[in-house]
C-alpha cells in the first residue's frame, strides 16, 4: 500500500482511492480501512490528519482545497458514513461525486441517521453503486475495483 495523508502532495501517476466520509466527531474509521487494506497494491489518499490545528482558518482552507483537488482525480472515491454525526460535508461531496459520475464505493453504518436517505439517493442517482454495511464491505469493493487490479 502507498499512503498519503493530507496535506502531503501526491504527484504520482498511479490510480488512487480517496477516503471520503466522516472525519469530525467520528471514530477513526480510516485507520480500520488502512489496517484491512495493508499488504495490497493500492495507493490511498486520506484527508484525515493525525494532527489538525483547530481554529487555524488558513490551514482549514488548505485542507478543503487539498480534498477538492484529490477528489477530482481519484480513480475511486470510497465513502463511509459513521454515526454519531450526520457528516454534512461528506454528504455534500457524495452529491457532487454522484452528479459528476465519479467511480464510487459507498458504505454507511447501520446506525447512521441518514442511511435511508443515502441508500435512496444512490438507488435513484447511481443504481450502479451498492451501499455497504461495513468497512470490510467497502474494502472488498475497493479491492475488486478494476483500477486496483481486482485484487480479491
Amino acid at each position: 500500500m502507498n499512503y498519503f495523508e493530507a496535506p502531503a502532495v501526491y504527484d504520482g501517476n498511479m490510480p488512487y482511492v480517496f477516503l471520503a466520509g466522516g472525519i469530525s466527531d467520528t471514530a477513526n474509521w480510516q485507520a480500520e480501512f488502512l489496517r484491512r487494506i495493508e499488504g495490497h497494491d493500492v495507493t490511498v489518499l486520506n484527508p484525515r490528519r493525525m494532527e489538525f490545528p483547530m481554529g487555524d482558518l488558513e490551514e482549514l482552507r488548505r485542507q478543503v482545497e487539498w480534498e477538492w483537488r484529490y477528489l477530482q482525480d481519484a480513480a475511486l472515491v470510497a465513502f463511509w458514513f459513521p454515526p454519531p454525526t450526520l457528516c454534512p460535508i461528506a454528504l455534500f461531496e457524495l452529491g457532487a461525486c454522484c452528479a459528476a459520475n465519479v467511480p464510487l464505493v459507498v458504505g454507511a453504518d447501520l446506525a447512521y441517521a441518514r442511511r435511508f436517505d443515502v441508500e435512496t439517493q444512490l438507488r435513484l442517482r447511481r443504481p450502479d453503486v451498492t451501499l455497504c454495511d461495513s468497512i470490510e464491505g467497502v474494502v472488498g469493493q475497493v479491492l475488486s475495483h478494476p483500477a486496483f487490479g481486482g485484487q480479491i
